[in-house]
C-alpha cells in the first residue's frame, strides 16, 4: 500500500491514525482529508492503494466516499474506521463497496493487526461486526416471522446513550473516557455524532434531550 486516503474530521484522530498506519505501511504516502468535498477532489487527482474513511462527517456521509471509489478507482480498497457499529451504518457501507469495518473503539494493537490483513488479501472486519455480518445472513436463510408490534426506530445507539447520559450529567470528556474505559478522543468523536444526530449545539440542549428520550431514572 503506497498511496493512502485518510477521511477524518478530527485532527488529534486522523494524527493517531496516521501514525498507526504508518507503522502499518513504512513509506506511504498519506493524503488527509476532514470532508467529504476535499476526499472527492482528491480521489479525482490521486490514485490510491487504499483508503480509510470516518462514516460521521461534517458535510455528509463517508459512504459517499466508498461509492466514489468503486466508481472511479475500482482498485482501491475502502476500510471504513468508525465508531458505528449498527446495522444502519453497516450494511450501507458495505453495499457501496467497503472491503472492510474496524471500529475506532478498539484497542490500537487489535487495528494494527486487522490493517496488516489488508496486505494478506483479508478484509478488515472487527470481531463485533464480523458477528454482525453472519447473524445477517444467517436470520436471511430463515423464514420472517411477522412482528407483533412495530419497532420505533432508534436514535441513539446504547453507548451513544451512555455517553449522552454522562455529557447530560456534567462529567467532562475525560471523565467519560475513564468510566466507559474509553479514551478522549473517542468519547469525542460520540459526542461529535450524537449533537449532529439530535440537532444541538451544547451540553444544555444534549441535557434536554436526554431528559425527552428517558436517559434520566
Amino acid at each position: 500500500m503506497q498511496t493512502i486516503l485518510l477521511l477524518e474530521d478530527l485532527p488529534e484522530i486522523r494524527a493517531w491514525m496516521r501514525k498507526l498506519v504508518l507503522q502499518v505501511f513504512p513509506g506511504a504516502t498519506i493524503s488527509e482529508a476532514a470532508r467529504i468535498q476535499d476526499a472527492q477532489e482528491l480521489v479525482l487527482a490521486v490514485k490510491f492503494d487504499l483508503a480509510l474513511i470516518d462514516l460521521g462527517l461534517p458535510d455528509g456521509s463517508g459512504v459517499d466516499v466508498v461509492t466514489r471509489l468503486r466508481d472511479v478507482q475500482p482498485e482501491a480498497q475502502s476500510v471504513v474506521v468508525t465508531i458505528h457499529d449498527d446495522d444502519e451504518h453497516l450494511f450501507p457501507a458495505l453495499q457501496a463497496g467497503a472491503f472492510g469495518y474496524i471500529l475506532k473503539e478498539q484497542p490500537r494493537e487489535l487495528i494494527t493487526e486487522q490493517l496488516q490483513r489488508i496486505s494478506q488479501g483479508e478484509p478488515p472486519l472487527s470481531p463485533s461486526i464480523a458477528r454482525r455480518v453472519m447473524a445477517y445472513f444467517s436470520a436471511k436463510a430463515k423464514p420472517q416471522q411477522p412482528a407483533a408490534n412495530a419497532i420505533p426506530a432508534v436514535s441513539l445507539t446504547d453507548r451513544e446513550s451512555e455517553v449522552l447520559l454522562r455529557v447530560a450529567k456534567g462529567y467532562t470528556l475525560p471523565e467519560i473516557g475513564v468510566q466507559l474505559g474509553l479514551s478522549r478522543h473517542t468519547i469525542a468523536d460520540y459526542v461529535k455524532q450524537i449533537y449532529r444526530k439530535l440537532n444541538v449545539s451544547s451540553r444544555a440542549e444534549a441535557a434536554l434531550e436526554a431528559q425527552r428520550l428517558g436517559l434520566f431514572r
